[in-house]
């Protein structure tokens, strides 16, 4: 089971880590500000049913 992921951030180009939760189920979306620069991502989440995770951020 995957319990974090990394992104670039769209605005300032920083490599960021997020805890990934697979019991939120295998489809997730939600926003969480940069904790770099404080823009706003929106953070796509897949997880498949072996518990790795493909993450997706872009901007709001």
């Amino acid at each position: 089971m995957q319990e974090e992921a990394k992104y670039i951030c769209d605005s300032c180009g920083e490599e960021i880590v997020v805890p990934i939760d697979v019991t939120e189920g295998k489809e997730q979306e939600y926003v969480e500000d940069c904790p770099v620069c404080c823009h706003p991502i929106v953070i796509h989440v897949h997880v498949e049913p072996d518990g790795s995770a493909e993450i997706r951020a872009e901007e709001e």
